[in-house]
């Protein structure tokens, strides 16, 4: 197999999964089967700090000397899209192993969606056989609290020709709220004296897109988002963490595929939020709002503006379980929250 990166546009064509029932799954099972390029031969990244197999770096306040009190350390895995078959069970297998096996380990996990190879446009028998894969190695692996995300690859059936699905009571987000045990498809809580925000960002396509979602909020989300935040931090004295499947702001999205070929810079709403300028305006009224997690960009990034850091994590997937993608292997990031509002994050591959 070709170890160049899959770009986002033919992902879904190349994995065979716009045909539906058998076809599309002996398609996608067989790619599957592809074995995975070696570890030795996943290129390292010169860009970001990373960690060994077992010990996560200290953070760059630390090393510098700042004694602030951390209060959180989290590990944000997003991306499994796990599937019985090929390397991605062993893959999220020795994910989850490493980040328990840290020298420092982290106090929960963020995850923040993708958990499936694909929903949107693959038949239900083969979507539930992999949220039964995905849950299965949670349960057998997984020892840490752990906070969900719905992904746009959680979600049944957006892309599927068949209008009757709709009437299926699992059709859309139901299938993936009830293999989460989610109650709802965005909530709040609070930790470690910080509040956190985990929002659903897969909002039904507009007129122009070309896949059948975009990264927005409904008006009913923002509306209880809005006050949600308010409420906590608009005093500035509770620091604001917020988590979403798109990330809200990723400066990575302008390379990732031709996007400047028309002469002009052109980023699909589905790869990051087309309503950002609305998050834009209200972080500016509400100055407790400090970092934004996120994935769904298969890369790293962290990106400081106007006093929130925005954080886009590697994918546990990497390149869809082959080998690096846009030069990022497989990985997670480890999270470090302050008492003082502060936040630090490191790039960690893992074998």
């Amino acid at each position: 197999m070709n170890k160049k990166s899959l770009d986002r546009r033919n992902f879904l064509k190349v994995l065979g999964l716009t045909a539906l029932g058998t076809a599309s799954a002996c398609t996608a099972s067989r790619l599957a089967d592809a074995p995975a390029p070696p570890t030795a031969a996943v290129p390292t990244i010169p860009m970001f700090p990373t960690s060994s197999a077992a010990t996560s770096q200290p953070s760059p306040e630390v090393e510098a000397g700042n004694k602030k009190k951390r209060v959180l350390r989290i590990a944000h895995m997003t991306d499994f899209h796990v599937q019985p078959q090929g390397a991605a069970r062993d893959g999220m297998t020795r994910a989850l192993r490493q980040v328990q096996a840290q020298d420092d380990p982290p106090d929960i996990i963020f995850n923040t969606g993708d958990c499936v190879m694909d929903s949107l446009e693959t038949d239900k028998t083969r979507v539930q056989v992999q949220w039964e894969t995905f849950k299965s190695i949670l349960d057998s692996e997984c020892k840490l609290p752990i906070m969900h995300a719905i992904g746009n690859h959680d979600v049944w059936g957006w892309g599927l020709s068949d209008p009757s699905i709709k009437n299926d009571p699992v059709y859309g987000k139901e299938m993936a709220l009830e293999s989460l045990g989610l109650q709802d498809r965005y909530y709040s809580f609070d930790r470690a004296g910080w509040h956190f925000v985990v929002l659903d960002s897969t909002h039904m396509r507009n007129e122009v897109s070309k896949y059948p979602y975009v990264g927005q909020l409904d008006d009913e989300q923002f509306e209880w988002f809005n006050k949600d935040v308010n409420s906590v931090a608009g005093s500035g004295k509770t620091p604001v963490c917020i988590l979403s499947h798109i990330p809200i702001l990723a400066a990575c999205e302008y390379f990732d595929g031709p996007n400047e070929e028309s002469g002009d810079w052109v980023v699909p709403a589905s790869w990051m939020h087309i309503d950002a300028r609305r998050f834009r305006n209200l972080f500016l009224r509400i100055p407790g709002v400090r970092l934004c997690l996120s994935g769904h960009t298969h890369q790293y990034e962290s990106l400081d503006y106007l006093g929130v850091r925005y954080v886009t994590s590697g994918a546990i997937c990497g390149n869809w379980w082959r080998g690096a993608y846009m030069d990022f292997p497989p990985a997670y990031v480890m999270v470090n929250l302050y008492e003082d509002g502060s936040a630090d994050s490191t790039f960690v591959p893992y074998s």
